[in-house]
């Protein structure tokens, strides 16, 4: 019996022991877990923005190498920037700012009397002034009219007070063109395009470098060519200002600064 007693007893101690080791393996993996979800959560509420600064200082502070960060932000460490280039349309009008550009431009348009002939609209890419053909160009011609001089230097001045990027597009008709000077209503409308941001520079004073011309010839119409009250709404020149999100988009030289 004492024997049997000590074996019993000696199973239990050893029993004892087996439990103590399986509750030790069981509480590291609880902690363990317990660490696991904190470090998820901390994860989950990182501030990217801070993040990124601080990402970007430690780069600089270490010399830059090794690291490759895009979009970075402004340094934590002072006398180091970590911001990219500023570009001239950096500080860009927003939507309210960019609604009262378009309600002085319809202003203006209305003092010219031109609201039939000219539109000022609001689109997801910016401010659209569109101009039809009529009021600028004699048919199948890129030279600006006295008219379209006395508009381009209306509206320049309003344009120039936005830092905007500002794409001039010109649209054509789908009736078909073949002279010497303009093969194709590709090179009709592209000239076009050109002749406004001519004016646009030596007469509204405004940078080259905020400055594009496109053609679309006869292939972006507002409306179908089946009428000829609708070829000439087709044939126009649209005059763009692009909205700040569309900036990056845009090529940019570095030395192009001037508004």
């Amino acid at each position: 019996m004492r024997k049997r007693g000590r074996a019993h007893g000696g199973g239990g101690g050893h029993g004892g022991a087996g439990m103590e080791r399986w509750l030790i393996t069981y509480a590291d993996m609880i902690t363990l877990l317990l660490i696991f979800f904190i470090v998820m959560y901390t994860i989950s509420r990182v501030d990217i923005k801070k993040f990124t600064m601080l990402a970007e200082s430690l780069h600089k502070a270490m010399g830059g190498g090794g690291l490759v960060l895009e979009n970075i932000g402004p340094s934590a460490v002072p006398g180091v920037s970590g911001t990219q280039e500023e570009r001239p349309a950096e500080n860009n009008l927003d939507r309210a700012e960019m609604e009262n550009i378009r309600q002085e431009l319809l202003r203006e348009i209305e003092r010219l009397g031109l609201s039939a002939r000219i539109r000022a609209i609001s689109e997801e890419r910016g401010i659209v002034l569109s101009i039809q053909e009529e009021v600028l160009f004699q048919l199948g011609s890129a030279e600006l009219t006295p008219r379209a001089r006395q508009i381009i230097a209306t509206v320049a001045p309003i344009l120039k007070k936005t830092p905007n990027y500002i794409r001039v597009e010109g649209h054509t008709c789908d009736l078909p063109i073949h002279t010497e000077k303009y093969p194709s209503n590709w090179e009709l409308s592209a000239a076009r395009a050109i002749a406004v941001v001519k004016e646009l520079i030596e007469v509204g004073g405004i940078s080259p470098q905020r400055l594009s011309a496109v053609g679309y010839g006869e292939y972006r119409p507002l409306v179908p060519n089946d009428s000829e009250a609708n070829r000439q709404q087709n044939r126009r020149v649209d005059i763009v200002i692009l909205r700040s999100k569309y900036t990056g988009a845009e090529p940019f030289s570095s030395a192009a600064r001037t508004p």
